[in-house]
């Protein structure tokens, strides 16, 4: 369609200038003494357009001409980012495959090209963000060497570079270099130097998923357990893991906050440190009370802590695993000397409702044999006897059926009960 339109005006202008050649009678007289010239308007027409047409071939041509050089120098400058160019790529995908040595020559090689097209004076408009991430791939090719003063220099000198953020394209590129220096701070081993660089960076950068993961490693290895729960807390929020994994982190590191205490007043601090959510928590309640009582501590408040998970455990069987189970008897079980009427109907009611499970069973007869009611401590604990599957709880039991024994005066029974619990302790 458009070149049938094109076409047609062609024939219009032909049509136009036929229309006025054809009738143009005028003639121009040259004057040219002694000499006199006359030609017609459309001759003069044609020369005039053929010597515009002449004049302006020749201008084109002279500034094609003078123009030369300049052409040349920006095709040689512009060969010149080319192979900087494909330095800095070369060097991106030779540390991406594995092969440092190269990367880092490639990496130099571009910082090269770089300072070679400065003295040019033709610097490329992001030079300082070529020259940052340069001297960034070099260092990061020198790591994966192990060539920790090579990594330092060009550390420092992208750092250096990356200075003057109003010079610089975009921010991101130093936070991102000291983002870098935080991570080989953490694989040299040295947390501390890992988390006085991300202190470096502004508030928003340090919220980052990034940050927050270098932060949770290098608080670990430092042994800040409050600052890595933190840390976690703040990556479960942001989904930066599973809901699977960031509980089993949060109550990992809550469970060794727990642990670090030495006396029952840190214990009791570290407990005020933790969520709701992370309180609730059945290893995290279990433990908690277990260090109570092994600080010697207060067992009614260990039992307090318990309630959530004895709670759940009563109400849903299955919610908690055997183990789990083993333990949080073992935890009530230190303090039955001083276990008040209220936790007694509990463990009675649990056990009634749940008259299969050896735990509870073992829990209910030394809770009964706390209370001298030998005769149905002696019945739980020998169904507990018979039905355990953690050593201890059985060796513990079967202790127990023997001292009740002797207390009655059956040596038999009572020497039955020592060679059952001396054959788990052989075990």
């Amino acid at each position: 369609m458009r070149a049938a339109l094109w076409l047609l005006a062609l024939f219009a202008i032909a049509a136009a200038v036929a229309l006025f050649a054809g009738n143009n009678q005028g003639t121009i007289t040259v004057f040219w003494p002694p000499w006199r010239v006359d030609l017609s308007l459309n001759l003069v027409l044609v020369i005039l357009l053929g010597a515009f047409v002449l004049l302006h071939l020749a201008l084109r041509g002279l500034a094609a001409l003078f123009s030369l050089p300049t052409q040349a120098r920006q095709w040689r400058l512009q060969q010149k980012e080319r192979a900087l160019h494909s330095a800095l790529l070369d060097s991106m995908v030779q540390l991406l495959s594995g092969r440092f040595s190269r990367a880092r020559k490639a990496a130099q090689a571009a910082l090269v090209q770089e300072r070679t097209l400065a003295a040019l004076d033709a610097s490329l408009p992001q030079a300082q963000q070529v020259r940052v991430l340069s001297h960034l791939l070099a260092a990061e090719s020198a790591q994966s060497l192990q060539d920790r003063p090579a990594r330092d220099a060009h550390l420092q000198q992208a750092l250096n570079e990356s200075a003057d953020r109003l010079m610089l394209g975009s921010p991101e590129t130093r936070e991102g270099v000291q983002l870098r220096a935080a991570r080989w701070a953490l694989e040299d081993r040295d947390p501390a130097a890992a988390l006085a660089r991300l202190e470096e960076l502004p508030q928003g950068v340090q919220r980052r998923t990034l940050a927050l993961r270098i932060r949770l490693k290098a608080a670990r290895q430092d042994r800040r357990t409050l600052e890595a729960l933190e840390t976690a807390r703040l990556l479960a929020k942001h989904r930066a893991f599973s809901d699977a994994a960031a509980q089993s982190i949060v109550r990992g590191l809550a469970t060794e906050l727990l642990s670090g205490a030495h006396d029952p007043a840190q214990l009791l601090r570290a407990w005020t440190e933790l969520d709701i959510t992370e309180r609730e928590m059945p290893e995290v309640a279990i433990h908690a009370a277990q260090r109570m009582v092994a600080l010697r501590g207060d067992l009614a408040l260990a039992r307090e802590w318990l309630l959530p998970a004895w709670e759940r455990m009563v109400s849903q069987p299955r919610a908690l695993g055997d183990m789990l189970r083993v333990r949080l008897a073992r935890a009530l079980e230190a303090g039955l000397d001083s276990v008040d009427a209220e936790w007694l109907a509990r463990i009675e009611s649990a056990q009634r409702n749940n008259p299969r499970d050896p735990n509870l069973q073992y829990l209910a007869g030394m809770a009964c044999m706390k209370r001298q009611l030998w005769g149905k401590a002696q019945q739980l604990l020998m169904q507990a006897g018979l039905g355990l599957q953690d050593t201890d709880l059985y060796r513990r039991a079967w202790l127990a059926l023997a001292e009740l024994a002797e207390a009655r005066g059956d040596g038999e029974h009572a020497a039955e009960a020592w060679k059952r619990a001396a054959q788990t302790e052989k075990a």
